[in-house]
């Protein structure tokens, strides 16, 4: 008699489900905020049950950190990190990510998914906020070490502090995202961007003949 074997689901369905989950939370979330995120909408997005939710995370606060492990962390790692890696001119390489940065209205309108999370959640989960701070830490620490290079390379000055200027240098441009959201102007926008290339060439180390 020929033995029967119920089908069970792969490692790799598996892993898709989730995947599709975290992403369908990530765009509820960067819609409608943590807080006014709704489960069933993101179920409904994935295309799963709420039992491969459970199966997957313990509930909607798992779910929200690994949306920022899993998306954010990613979106920060492709677009800061990755083109900063040991290159020759971080000058040069910066002003590149600040022109390839979105001024779509969508864009605009939407903010950056980190800063959103990090002025929602930061004061209300500690999960959330340890999260948050270590991507900031992170790509604060990787435009840090970019500008060192540089500076062994001779093309940033030596004079600057190369932590702070990292440091002003994520905060300007975060503050230029979340103004240009606040009033809904791609104009703000493109203005700070403007601002942060100046600010950038002045950083340049000076030729000598």
């Amino acid at each position: 008699m020929e033995k029967i074997i119920a089908s069970t689901p792969s490692r790799r369905d598996s892993g898709r489900t989730r995947e599709h989950l975290v992403n369908a939370a990530f765009e509820e979330v960067y819609q409608s905020g943590f807080r006014g995120s709704d489960l069933n909408t993101i179920l409904a997005k994935a295309g799963v049950t709420k039992g491969a939710l459970y199966h997957h995370f313990s509930g909607k606060e798992a779910l929200g950190h690994a949306v920022i492990e899993g998306v954010i962390a990613r979106i920060t790692q492709d677009k800061w990190l990755a083109p900063l890696d040991d290159v020759d001119d971080p000058i040069d390489a910066l002003i590149g990510i600040l022109e390839d940065t979105g001024t779509s209205e969508a864009e605009v309108n939407g903010g950056c998914p980190l800063n959103n999370l990090a002025q929602e959640m930061s004061p209300l989960d500690e999960g959330f906020r340890m999260r948050l701070s270590e991507i900031f830490t992170n790509w604060i620490g990787g435009v840090t070490d970019a500008l060192r290079l540089g500076q062994v390379n001779g093309k940033v000055r030596r004079d600057i502090d190369a932590r702070e200027t990292a440091t002003f240098f994520v905060a300007s441009y975060e503050g230029y995202i979340s103004l240009a959201k606040t009033g809904q102007d791609a104009r703000v926008l493109l203005s700070g961007m403007k601002q942060l290339r100046v600010y950038l060439d002045g950083l340049r180390a000076i030729k000598t003949e």
